[in-house]
């Protein structure tokens, strides 16, 4: 066995430079690496690529690295959260690469498996497939999406071992999983880290063969983008 735990975000975040891509999961707010985003501001990197869902809020998750004007591209699903990111994006300072949910998640996988590509009928006909191969599967048009090539994945689990097994939890599961494993490393920051053995083997969602290192984070905030409630009346 092994073990893959480290001391710190400071020593989870080894070799981590200027003009590198990094993977970041979570859904909107959910599951988001708070511990490994927070580092990645006060080393104060910058000219990276960021490839996540979202691109988080002005005063939390990525939205803390665009306000440092940290990021040079971003790679996203959706961005409606944040005035920075319109900003920079408008004023032409920041890249923006929008791509259909599903493809961001398998283009993810794809890069975890192995594959260099994929074809997917998202976008087919759209400004999506503008400049890409496209090709009829029995009937059906497709587009080629190429794989993600990134330095880092940072994903943030419930629960994980010091081998790297990883127990996710609610909307997390969305990317974080497809994340693992689809970059040079992968570092993951989890609530709660036990020794080997703990966690049920049926309960794993990613084996440890896919991290190379893993930590305890602290201090979760685990915000929530839109609160709505209903009205006691």
């Amino acid at each position: 066995m092994i073990n893959k735990k480290v001391a710190s975000v400071q020593d989870a975040l080894k070799g981590v430079s200027d003009n590198m891509t990094f993977m970041l999961g979570g859904f909107g707010l959910s599951g988001i690496p708070e511990n490994a985003i927070s580092e990645l501001v006060k080393l104060g990197v910058k000219g990276v690529t960021c490839i996540s869902n979202n691109a988080g809020v002005d005063d939390f998750g990525l939205g803390l690295l665009l306000q440092k004007k940290q990021i040079k591209k971003m790679v996203s699903s959706y961005v409606g959260e944040n005035d920075e990111f319109e900003s920079q994006m408008l004023s032409g300072e920041l890249d923006v690469e929008l791509i259909p949910q599903g493809t961001l998640a398998e283009r993810c996988r794809a890069a975890q498996a192995g594959f260099p590509a994929i074809y997917t009928p998202a976008g087919y006909g759209t400004e999506v497939a503008e400049g890409k191969e496209t090709r009829d599967f029995d009937g059906k048009m497709y587009v080629l999406e190429h794989a993600f090539k990134a330095d880092f994945a940072f994903v943030k689990a419930w629960k994980g071992d010091v081998a790297g097994n990883l127990i996710f939890k609610g909307t997390s599961r969305n990317f974080n999983p497809n994340m693992c494993g689809a970059a040079k490393i992968t570092v993951a920051e989890v609530e709660e880290l036990v020794p080997l053995g703990v966690l049920d083997p049926n309960q794993i969602h990613i084996p440890g063969i896919f991290v190379q290192r893993i930590f305890q984070g602290t201090n979760y905030e685990k915000r929530i983008e839109q609160r709505t409630v209903r009205s006691k009346s």
